[in-house]
């Protein structure tokens, strides 16, 4: 693929790669998209620097070296996030690095990794997740989404909801049912297919913040080749769980908290407000629960790079990410006061994130599954406790 992912990064000190990243960022990184106004800008924003990082061979940290990506151990992932973060790099198009690729790579044939991964890390497919539907959303194994079989098809009905990224899309990851009888869980299958074929419509969402960054996709008809299918017929929701914890441990990552973290750093250098001993033991509160969070973090990715299953213990760091995020925003917010609605203000230059970065806080705790959700998981299949009768 890339001729320079094959370079083993992790040979390198810490200190090493982190000047070697920060000097590359520091170098290349599109001075205009710095703390970007939209929590995922529109891929003409993000094209020029998704490209860079591509041809740098580092577009994929969390990928094997031999498929493209970085290989990065979790300490090196975490530097590469704190860096990231810390210069105010927007989100990019990652659904297929981050989610789709990695089930891709321990699933997918090897036609498919042919085909879809060298795509993925270019950017020219871009990939959204059709998971959620209307009633089946906590409770996935509901889905009502249906796949027939017709020769070497499979002909799919069905409406797909809150799927980030699918204003730019170019490819859908979705799952459906391929049988009714049974156990729900045993029945579902899943399948690729372009968003620009026969039978497919999306509509976009508007979030809080005034941005159509999600949407639903309705699947009329849709014809989608056999070999479209990722995994073994009825085999999707053991890969779905595999999708799902590598979508909890990338949400779970420090890179949410790392980011409001350093805005309300600069806010209260800037302001004056970090000698406040007030303010100060409140900050330095979350920011040691940061620090704890990162160390599960790292924790966490060490099992992966093992090739080891995460297991349900992992929605602890997804509660533990989200929430940490939401509480440094929520502190913002409430220091800068009538100066934080400058949420949206991409005219003025340095306009406060505060708002910003509530609004963006928000759903954080509900999407790859809720904490209450995530909760009920650690009580039930970590803590072994009965369900509730």
């Amino acid at each position: 693929m890339n001729a320079l992912a094959p370079i083993d990064w992790n040979s390198l000190s810490d200190s090493d790669f982190r000047a070697e990243l920060r000097g590359f960022i520091e170098a290349k990184f599109p001075a205009h998209l710095r703390n970007h106004p939209r929590r995922i800008p529109r891929w003409e924003d993000t094209r020029e620097w998704f490209g860079t990082l591509s041809a740098k061979g580092w577009i994929a940290p969390n990928w094997p070296r031999e498929h493209g990506g970085m290989g990065l151990t979790a300490s090196k992932l975490l530097i590469y996030f704190e860096e990231v973060e810390r210069w105010g790099i927007p989100r990019l198009y990652d659904m297929g690095l981050f989610m789709f690729g990695p089930v891709l790579i321990r699933h997918g044939t090897e036609a498919q990794k042919r085909e879809y991964l060298p795509k993925i890390l270019s950017g020219e497919h871009r990939w959204a997740q059709g998971y959620s539907e209307p009633g089946a959303g906590s409770d996935l194994a509901s889905l009502r989404t249906m796949a027939i079989p017709e020769d070497d098809h499979y002909i799919v009905n069905g409406h797909k909801t809150w799927s980030t990224f699918l204003d730019d899309a170019t490819h859908l990851f979705l799952l459906a049912c391929t049988r009714n009888e049974g156990r729900k869980q045993d029945g579902i299958s899943l399948f690729i297919t372009p968003l620009d074929v026969v039978g497919i419509e999306r509509r976009l969402i508007t979030t809080i913040a005034g941005h159509a960054e999600l949407g639903e996709v309705f699947l009329d008809n849709v014809r989608i080749p056999g070999a479209n299918m990722v995994g073994p017929l009825h085999g999707g929701w053991g890969i779905a769980k595999d999708l799902l914890e590598f979508e909890r441990i990338n949400n779970g990552s420090p890179k949410l908290g790392l980011y409001a973290l350093n805005q309300l750093q600069e806010y209260a250098k800037r302001t004056g407000l970090a000698a406040d001993p007030r303010f100060a033991e409140r900050f330095t509160r979350l920011r040691l629960d940061l620090q704890d969070q990162s160390c599960a973090y790292r924790h966490f990715c060490s099992l992966l790079k093992a090739g080891r299953t995460p297991g349900p213990e992992v929605s602890l760091l997804k509660i533990w990410s989200t929430e940490t995020y939401q509480r440094l925003a929520e502190l913002f917010l409430e220091v800068a006061g009538e100066e934080g609605v400058e949420a949206d203000r991409v005219d003025v230059p340095g306009a406060l994130a505060a708002l910003r970065l509530y609004y963006r806080s928000r759903p954080a705790t509900i999407y790859s599954g809720s904490s209450e959700v995530q909760r009920n998981l650690l009580a039930k299949r970590v803590l072994g406790l009965p369900a509730p009768k």
